[in-house]
């Protein structure tokens, strides 16, 4: 199961080490009602505990599927002439935040960044909560620790030299009762003592589920705002996937989905960019083949109007595709599991090795890193990007490095109709996605602006 990470980073004041001392002391529970939340990916890893990464073509021949390394990210998205300029994302920390976390993390990060020739970074762990101590057995557990494993790889091949903060929680957001306020908790927690620039997330709630929302009354999902209002005030960046529901998402129990159109909180936010999710098609050199589609394959990208939110101002230039509500996603980074990414990991001692995954819990932590990168051009965090994101698109979009994914393929999944990728914004890719050498300087340059 694929679930919430939170990146942020900055050169926090405050040790990690402190923080993990004093939290339990001061975390103090939130005065909301507590909600039915579900991961926003459910997991899709087809392939598992491979001695060793295989090439696309090796892959092809085995699972029909295509399997990229972080090398061939970096040669698609255009990151490379990016980090010969030292734009790697050095001075910059990206928290994640995931129940239980993973007791292989430092081990398995450093495994990876061997196998790909690239510097490792120390994960540095903080525990919120009195976490229970990990139980490979536990299903739960493990579907965190693969969650936690592929944040910090993906986070880590697009930011190399960026500092990563892994805040565990005692408390799984999953389909059941508990779990979002801990994690908003957590979040606020770390904003206010200066431990990042970006959070990533990749839990959600599909809005349906929440208490009070067949009556209309919001409130519930309201109160758990509070830190995305905090970090819009102390400029972090919010993040959080679109999910893989497509245009629907599941209801309460956790395994079956609406037959209609809804949408999942936080990504449906306006203080959160929605990070949908791409298919790429490329050669063993990261190149194209042809231009990146709509991830739907063992999954779909999430997308679509929010219930809960009506229209925020920076999305006035797509009226048109929103109408009166939010629209999500923001933008897309790859997600297709046709295309997934190879991922080590060591936490379970039945499957240790080199696994394929995908979903908008993959696309979410790679474009942290992206965002960290911006924040090292601009000097200071770019914080809330939202404003400065559509602008970019509207005005010269492909200078800025925004670029379409227009193929005319739709999100839809379960058999409820989703949106197609059409020229310009979509309910399917958003604004489309990024070459990273234009747009990581118009980012970094459009908030220092704002």
């Amino acid at each position: 199961m694929h679930i919430a990470r939170i990146g942020l980073g900055v050169a926090a004041a405050t040790s990690v080490a402190a923080l993990a001392v004093t939290a339990l002391g001061t975390a103090a529970p939130a005065a909301v009602p507590h909600t039915l939340a579900v991961p926003a990916v459910a997991g899709h890893t087809l392939v598992h505990g491979v001695s060793s990464p295989l090439t696309s073509e090796q892959c092809q021949a085995k699972w029909h599927i295509n399997c990229y390394t972080p090398l061939q990210y970096r040669k698609a998205y255009d990151l490379n002439a990016l980090y010969r300029k030292g734009v790697t994302g050095k001075g910059r920390t990206i928290v994640i935040v995931d129940s239980y976390g993973s007791p292989t993390v430092q081990h398995d990060l450093d495994v990876y960044s061997r196998q790909f020739g690239l510097p490792s970074t120390k994960v540095k762990v903080v525990k919120w909560g009195h976490v229970p101590a990990f139980d490979p057995t536990n299903k739960d557990m493990t579907g965190w620790a693969g969650e936690t494993t592929l944040d910090v790889e993906m986070a880590h091949a697009v930011a190399p030299a960026a500092k990563i903060v892994v805040v565990e929680t005692a408390v799984s957001e999953t389909e059941g009762t508990t779990g979002l306020p801990e994690m908003m908790d957590a979040e606020k927690y770390l904003i206010d003592h200066n431990v990042g620039d970006v959070i990533s997330q990749s839990f959600g709630a599909t809005e349906n589920t929440f208490p009070g929302f067949s009556r209309g009354d919001f409130s519930s999902i309201k109160k758990l705002r509070y830190a995305f209002q905090d970090a819009n005030r102390k400029k972090v960046t919010v993040l959080a996937a679109s999910g893989d529901g497509g245009a629907t998402d599941m209801k309460a129990d956790g395994t079956t989905y609406y037959k209609k159109r809804v949408n999942s909180w936080p990504s449906s936010d306006p203080l959160v960019t929605s990070i949908g999710g791409t298919q790429l098609h490329l050669n063993d050199k990261g190149d194209r083949v042809k231009p990146d589609s709509v991830y739907n394959d063992y999954g779909s990208g999430g997308g679509g109007q929010s219930h809960v939110f009506t229209r925020p101002s920076f999305q006035n230039g797509v009226k048109s595709k929103v109408g009166t509500r939010r629209g999500t996603p923001d933008i897309s980074m790859t997600a297709a599991v046709n295309g997934g990414a190879w991922v080590y990991s060591s936490y379970d001692p039945t499957a240790v090795g080199w696994d394929v995954s995908g979903g908008t819990s993959e696309a979410t932590p790679l474009f942290s890193g992206i965002v960290a990168l911006a924040d090292q051009v601009a000097g200071h965090r770019v914080g809330n990007i939202q404003k400065a994101l559509y602008d970019l698109y509207a005005h010269n979009a492909k200078a800025n490095g925004v670029v379409d994914v227009n193929d005319g393929t739709n999100n839809s999944y379960q058999g409820v109709t989703g949106y197609k990728a059409v020229n310009g914004y979509d309910l399917a890719t958003g604004v489309g996605t990024v070459d990273a050498l234009k747009f990581v300087p118009a980012l970094a340059k459009a908030s220092s602006r704002g």
